[in-house]
């Protein structure tokens, strides 16, 4: 997931110097959504494993 954030992120600041503005616009948030959702799993899966007995890494 995280690597389709950057994917989308490199497509945004692309777009942006050639002067697409929608499509950066576009690109970027998804890129946002993306990497919340990243963010938001990890931590799930942080405590996920907490839970079970097991350290953090």
């Amino acid at each position: 997931m995280l690597g389709w954030a950057l994917t989308f992120l490199v497509v945004a600041l692309i777009a942006g110097a050639l002067g697409f503005g929608g499509i950066a616009g576009a690109s970027a948030g998804i890129a946002q959504i993306l990497f919340v959702i990243f963010l938001i799993l990890f931590v799930v899966a942080m405590l996920a494993r907490a839970v079970r007995g097991k350290p953090p890494l």
